[in-house]
């Protein structure tokens, strides 16, 4: 690569990487919005709501698709055209498992009457956790750019995609492991 497109990819990723400090502030604001409003003066409790199989089978999934972009990261910097396509897959698959179970999960609290506007705590859980899952779901829609991008564009242009979009993927598997640890944890597994 070349001096100009060297220092151009470096602009794209301090773009980027300003764009996922502003992410950080809007998810910061909707953990904030969490802690104040819960636990709640009307009921539901978050322990009367959550359910610790679903919340580990999900952070399975999304937990161990950073292990696999990262293993399709390795793939791009050795031009292994085999192990990106394994890499973007199984990421891809995982994610498909972590969507399907948020979307249990929320259907299953639907059921059982813990709706959106039953109260505070439900409202800001339902945001913070949503707006989590629209972001998985963005990124679902990123890989299949990629995946049509793969053999249509020069390999270089196309590592240079694939490791900003690492960059958003582990940033989505960071504030997941803060909902666990902040969100869910306290009720189900302390």
């Amino acid at each position: 690569m070349n001096t100009f497109k060297t220092e151009r990819f470096r602009d794209k990723q301090l773009g980027f990487v300003m764009y996922l400090i502003g992410e950080a502030i809007m998810f910061a604001t909707l953990f904030a919005t969490y802690f104040i409003y819960t636990p709640t003066a009307i009921n539901p409790i978050p322990k009367e709501v959550f359910e610790a199989r679903t919340v580990i089978i999900s952070s399975v999934f999304l937990l161990t698709s950073s292990a696999t972009i990262h293993y399709g990261e390795k793939a791009v910097e050795k031009g292994n055209h085999k192990g990106i396509w394994i890499g973007l897959l199984t990421t891809f698959l995982l994610s498909v498992g972590f969507i399907g179970m948020e979307a249990h999960e929320f259907q299953t609290y639907y059921k059982e009457g813990f709706t959106l506007t039953q109260n505070l705590f439900l409202s800001s859980f339902y945001i913070l956790v949503g707006l989590h899952a629209s972001h998985v779901l963005f990124g679902m829609g990123w890989m299949l750019v990629l995946a049509y991008q793969k053999n249509r564009i020069p390999f270089m242009n196309y590592a240079q995609k694939q490791n900003i979009f690492s960059y958003y993927w582990h940033f989505v598997d960071v504030v997941w492991i803060f909902i666990i640890t902040l969100v869910y944890g306290p009720y189900l597994f302390y």
